[in-house]
């Protein structure tokens, strides 16, 4: 994405991590967790993006569609908050008020802090999908919390080996 946008098609529903991950022609997976391909969504520049999986797979998952509906396509500011090639990225994206966070990681688990002094001043509702505590054994695991943040918060948001995390702020 150096040059511009790509074409990739994330928002895989039946998630494994590498040890699990099987090649199933009738029931395709990712490899992955959960959080991990909503997080695509805000990482990956793809202004025509689409959705990859079994439409039934997507009713059965009203929150995380809550999530995907809202992220835009089209960004008004993008901001590379942290990351290592080859092993995790963390960003934060702009569309009108609302701000979205996202962040991947490789192989190795791994906490990561998020400073949000990107945020303007006032108070905004975060809302994160984050890896469960089940997460590295069964990659669909996990958790959504809602709390209020500001421009002085940090966020410890903890990663499983392949994992991810997405969040959505929105101004009180």
């Amino acid at each position: 994405m150096v040059a511009g946008p790509m074409d990739f098609t994330p928002g895989a529903m039946r998630n494994a991590g590498k040890a699990h991950f099987n090649y199933i022609n009738e029931r395709p997976m990712s490899i992955g967790t959960r959080c991990r391909q909503l997080a695509m969504y805000v990482l990956y520049d793809s202004p025509l993006q689409m959705l990859c999986d079994s439409p039934s797979n997507y009713l059965r998952e009203p929150e995380c569609m809550e999530f995907l509906a809202a992220v835009p396509a089209v960004w008004h500011n993008t901001i590379a908050l942290d990351a290592k090639i080859a092993d995790y990225a963390v960003m934060a994206r702009q569309y009108g008020g609302d701000w979205y966070i996202g962040g991947m990681n490789g192989e190795k688990a791994m906490t990561c802090t998020v400073d949000c002094s990107f945020l303007p001043e006032g108070q905004f509702e975060l809302t994160p999908f984050q890896d469960g505590v089940n997460a590295d054994r069964f990659a669909e695991d996990y958790r959504k919390i809602t709390k209020t943040i500001t421009r002085q918060d940090k966020l410890e948001i903890k990663l499983v080996s392949g994992g991810g995390f997405a969040g959505r702020m929105v101004r009180k």
